[in-house]
């Protein structure tokens, strides 16, 4: 969607396009429905490996990698599930192993952080999209369930 913007100078009026985000760019539906297959997958999974339990939380996040060139934009994940040492994602992008890097995202009391992470599993889930999870370095107590 764009929006019409007139901006005025000294020599002439001139028009310009100023793009817009709309709820479904911020969230696509292709998203949801991934999303609750992986839901629907765990049932089946009699044994979880994971050490810390996880919260589902829904929440549109950003990640740069380090080994990102600065011109890069940060990659967009789609959180499926938290815990205060790390989260379960959804992306369009590969990410690679072992690679560390920055995420920022909202956490449950409205402000945004941002906290050092490294990526320790992403595998395609559906055609372009893949499904992962990674380690906080450091404890995230913004997301401890009480």
């Amino acid at each position: 969607m764009l929006t019409l913007t007139r901006t005025t100078n000294d020599q002439n009026d001139t028009a310009t396009e100023a793009p817009t985000t709309t709820a479904t760019e911020l969230w696509p539906a292709q998203v949801d429905l991934i999303l609750s297959a992986l839901d629907a997958g765990m049932g089946r999974c009699d044994l979880d490996q994971r050490l810390y339990t996880r919260t589902p939380y829904r929440v549109r996040a950003e990640i740069r990698l380090f080994s990102d060139k600065l011109d890069v934009p940060p990659r967009t994940l789609y959180t499926r599930d938290i815990s205060t040492r790390g989260l379960g994602f959804i992306t369009d992008s590969l990410l690679p192993l072992g690679h560390g890097g920055t995420i920022e995202l909202f956490c449950p009391r409205g402000f945004k952080t941002a906290a050092a992470c490294t990526i320790f599993r992403c595998r395609e889930a559906a055609p372009g999209w893949y499904e992962g999870c990674l380690s906080f370095n450091r404890e995230q107590w913004m997301f401890e369930v009480s």
